[in-house]
């Protein structure tokens, strides 16, 4: 255990005691059974002791453990007990170990309902001809899967070996194959440590195209193509990120176009990011996704919030980091577009949970609740916008420097937000008397709401979309309105900021004009679909149909199914739809509408 690890604050969302032997590596060893649904094989730990340490205890979740042995697969069986079970942690797996024992093997199988695995039949990917499997390990789901020490603040290097049917491509986050084993064997190996987390499977029928010597691009191949297309700038990302705070330390960076299944934008899986296909948008537009996965290669994956109390660690230095990347590569007026966005989805989030919430501190207290309860935009916006405020008081000269040293110092570490404010301060608040005052750090941390020393935010592109906006609410038809070459990013807000009480007409004006029902861009879709559904306008009934079917990103689900709920006999419709559609959605998706929605179980 590293010094820095002992002194960090335990983690209310583990069952595992790391102080007292904590894993360091994993052998896994799995066979992929799409016919029953689950994983079988068997994960051999190494793990360091500290004291007089008499049992292991790692993390389990609707697991079949089926036996545990000292040291290696053909070990001497040991005793183990599973502990009671909490909707939340699922049970504690504590294994009897010996003075000498430095590794244990756990036999298991998954259970159908592993709430990380999604198994798709063919009829739901792009090809239709083979099922596909993903995880979703974050935030505490790894333990469906492998039976681990399941909290960021525990790393661990692995291997594994994966037998999956024929025709079928295995990929984890590790040295990934580029091409069919025609035996369905893989092997990987990630040799830098990585929290359970970061553990990632994926089986499908996948191709793969190389967009330069460490960067490209997995997909199902009839999405391959425009896939390749709309991350034709990934080795220019990844350059621009070095160009800011530093090596990439991960060797490859590699992108995996999931099925429209998957419930988020993308998720950080070392080595292979996985995105969601709605961002392929057929002109590039929705690519800062992919920056802020990329980001996430430094903040996240190689200084880690050690317990999801201390999320905003992981996700607002990548916000800022995020739109650093764009504005390297497109411009300042570009990323001034994403720090509006996400100011005015900050705003929408705070008013949500209520402005004296302690839900809107950026440190938070997640003990007894499930950590997705802390995945929203306060984490992500006001993470940023404390990084802002702190690039507006330093310049950015100063708060690159503090930053790039700050990964380069704590890389492959975890860290709490205790322990980065007294980092903060001595590498950089402590050096300017009365910086900290003008920050009020202590009220981005620990207080509600945006402090009022928070600079304000603007984009001159958006200032044009809201003089276009008002010329069309008096009365310029839509087809004559200016709209030559605006993002996906102007065309959202520009829907974002009409008024609730449209007319039909006013509704039809637009339609005709832009092809708004029928756009294939997602985040167009769900901005125009919302303030359809509201006024009844019935043009969109299909489309939204259509599209909840399809699409299972949480984030587009939740306003859409929110703004049917909102309307005349809306809930019925929106079960209806829901009860078609559930089978096609994640369980990280479907936890939260099953409550929103209201589920019939019969």
């Amino acid at each position: 255990m590293s010094a820095t690890t002992a002194l960090l604050s335990p983690d209310p969302h583990t069952h595992a005691q790391p102080a007292d032997a904590v894993v360091r590596h994993l052998e896994l060893n799995l066979v992929v059974d799409f016919e029953s649904r689950s994983l079988s094989g068997y994960a051999t730990w190494q793990f360091q002791k500290f004291g007089a340490a008499s049992e292991l205890v790692l993390d389990a979740r609707d697991l079949d453990v089926e036996a545990v042995l000292l040291g290696g697969p053909t070990g001497e069986p040991t005793a183990f007990e599973l502990g009671p079970s909490d909707p939340v942690l699922g049970q504690s797996l504590r294994i009897a170990i010996r003075p000498d024992t430095t590794a244990v093997t756990v036999r298991y199988r998954t259970t159908p309902g592993a709430a990380a695995l999604q198994w798709l039949t063919p009829e739901q990917t792009a090809g239709r001809q083979h099922p596909f499997l993903f995880t979703q390990s974050q935030a505490i789901l790894a333990r469906t899967w492998l039976p681990c020490q399941d909290s960021p603040g525990v790393r661990f290097t692995y291997e594994a070996s994966v037998r999956v049917p024929a025709k079928l491509l295995a990929l984890m986050s590790a040295e990934n194959p580029q091409a069919l084993d025609p035996a369905g064997q893989y092997h990987f190996r990630m040799e830098q440590p990585i929290p359970a987390y970061l553990m990632a499977l994926a089986v499908g029928d996948l191709a793969f195209a190389p967009l330069s010597s460490r960067t490209g691009i997995y997909a199902e191949p009839a999405t391959l193509p425009a896939s390749t297309y709309e991350f034709a700038d990934l080795e220019r990302m990844v350059t621009a990120a070095e160009d800011l705070y530093g090596a990439y330390r991960w060797d490859r960076y590699d992108l995996l176009v999931l099925p429209p299944s998957f419930p988020f934008g993308g998720m950080e899986n070392p080595r292979l990011t996985f995105v969601t296909p709605t961002i392929l948008a057929g002109d590039r537009s929705l690519t800062s996704l992919v920056a802020h996965e990329l980001a996430h290669s430094w903040s996240g994956n190689l200084v880690t919030n050690a317990t999801w109390n201390d999320f905003w660690l992981n996700e607002g230095f990548t916000v800022y980091f995020e739109r650093r990347i764009m504005e390297k590569l497109y411009g300042r007026p570009y990323s001034d577009m994403l720090q509006v966005l996400g100011h005015t989805a900050l705003l929408h989030t705070i008013e949500e949970l209520g402005p004296k919430s302690k839900d809107t501190h950026l440190h938070l207290d997640l003990a007894g609740r499930d950590p997705d309860e802390g995945l929203n935009e306060i984490a992500y916006e006001k993470g940023d916008y404390l990084l802002l405020t702190l690039e507006n008081l330093v310049g950015r000269a100063r708060l690159d420097a503090f930053i790039k040293e700050y990964f380069t110092s704590h890389s492959f570490q975890s860290m709490d937000t205790a322990s980065f404010i007294g980092y903060l301060r001595r590498e950089l608040l402590d050096k300017e008397p009365g910086l900290e005052e003008k920050l009020q750090l202590d009220a981005w941390v620990n207080q509600p709401g945006i402090p009022a020393v928070a600079p304000r935010v603007a984009s001159v592109r958006f200032e044009a979309v809201e003089a276009t906006l008002q010329s069309w609410l008096h009365g310029t038809p839509a087809a004559v309105l200016d709209t030559t070459g605006w993002s996906s990013h102007e065309w959202t807000h520009f829907l974002h900021g009409l008024p609730n009480n449209l007319s039909i007409n006013q509704l039809l004006d637009l339609d005709t004009a832009f092809g708004f029902t029928q756009s294939g861009n997602a985040e167009i879709l769900t901005a125009w679909f919302p303030k359809a559904i509201a006024a009844s306008y019935h043009p969109v009934d299909e489309a939204v149909h259509r599209f909840l079917i399809r699409v299972g990103r949480r984030k587009f689900l939740v306003p859409l199914y929110k703004a049917l709920l909102a309307t005349l006999g809306g809930r019925e419709r929106a079960q209806a739809i829901y009860a078609e559609a559930r089978p096609n959605y994640h369980s990280v998706a479907t936890s939260t509408l099953d409550v929103l929605v209201g589920r019939k179980t019969n």
